[in-house]
This record gives structure tokens, C-alpha cells and sequence, in this order.
């Protein structure tokens, strides 16, 4: 997910969030005499003469706005499911000679490879995203849960992000790592 979307998501959240609470705050004041009038409910006869004068069209207004929120809702949900990983060739250089490119999943598949290869990852997986001018790394690592997690990020950060940002020229990577800790695999032992 870019910046943007992720900054949008925030905001969005923030705001639905703090309308959420302002709304929660005025609806409980009302409730407990906050305005001046005495502990009355929330739907009082005013709002009920509401809904008796304007039903059935009420009720479908209702309906369609929570129908039209609904469906946003699973836009958004899913929205941030989505991988976003490329497989375009990213572009290194534009020169008067012609265009620079490396596969991304060639790209993908060597940072995975430097990443499998400390002692402590029992197998990694990469993938990229974003732009040629902003690539990212998307790594799923699985590790040796007896192995310091500082080693384990030490090898990414000075070892194999650091060959991506060499063979990209760039001086800087965004990487994102699930890494999913497991026992060692036991031995077999073959007995004559």
C-alpha cells in the first residue's frame, strides 16, 4: 500500500473515529439532563412523530445509506488485503544510450535468496511493490526460534537490503518483514 492510501486510511479513520466519540458524548449528556432537560430518553416523542409521520420512506432511506456505508466498508476492507506486489521491470536509469531495467521478480527472488541465506532462516520469500522510484520490499521470513531476532535483522539490514539498494542505486529501501518463528526441524537419525 502507498503512502498516500495509508496516510488516507488515518485520516479517515481518525475523523469517522472522532465524529464517533463527539456523537457517543452528546448522546450521553442528552441522556443524563447535560442540556437542561430533565433524564429524558434519546428517542423522545419528537423523534418518534418523526419516524410515524415519514415511514415507510424513512425506512428506506435508512436502509440505502447503510447499504452504500456497507459497501464502502468492504472496499476499504478489501483494499487492504490486497498485495499490490509488481512484476513490471523497474527502471534503473535514463540515459542517451537507452533504458536501464531489472526484473522485479528477478529482484524479488534474489533479496528472498540473500535473506535464506543466514543460518537462522529456514526459508524466505520476497516480493516488491510500489514504483521504480520508491520500490518495496515485502519479505515473509520464516526463522529458528532460538535465533536472537537481533542477528536476524542485523543480516536483513546490512546483507541483503543492502544488495537490493546497491543493484537498485538507491540509498534507500522501504522493507516490510512477517517473520514466523519456529522450532528446528529434528534430525533423523538412520540406525544400522
Amino acid at each position: 500500500m502507498n503512502r498516500k492510501t495509508s496516510r488516507g486510511n488515518r485520516w479517515g479513520l481518525a475523523l469517522v473515529g472522532m465524529a464517533l466519540i463527539v456523537l457517543g458524548g452528546l448522546a450521553t449528556a442528552r441522556g443524563l439532563g447535560g442540556f437542561g432537560s430533565a433524564r429524558t430518553s434519546i428517542v423522545d416523542g419528537g423523534v418518534q412523530g418523526f419516524f410515524a409521520r415519514n415511514s415507510p420512506a424513512i425506512w428506506w432511506a435508512v436502509a440505502i445509506v447503510s447499504i452504500v456505508v456497507a459497501l464502502l466498508a468492504l472496499r476499504w476492507l478489501s483494499a487492504q488485503g490486497r498485495r499490490e506486489i509488481t512484476h513490471r521491470p523497474i527502471r534503473l536509469e535514463r540515459s542517451p544510450t537507452g533504458l536501464s531495467e531489472v526484473s522485479a521478480d528477478g529482484m524479488a527472488h534474489a533479496v528472498a535468496a540473500d535473506v535464506a541465506s543466514s543460518p537462522a532462516v529456514f526459508s524466505a520469500d520476497a516480493g516488491l511493490a510500489g514504483s521504480h522510484h520508491r520500490p518495496e520490499v515485502r519479505l515473509r521470513v520464516v526463522a529458528d526460534e532460538r535465533a536472537p531476532m537481533g542477528e536476524l535483522s542485523r543480516h536483513l539490514s546490512t546483507f541483503a537490503l543492502r544488495h537490493m539498494r546497491d543493484a537498485l542505486q538507491l540509498d534507500h529501501v522501504q522493507a516490510v518483514a512477517r517473520v514466523s518463528l519456529e522450532p528446528p526441524p529434528t534430525p533423523h537419525r538412520t540406525v544400522r
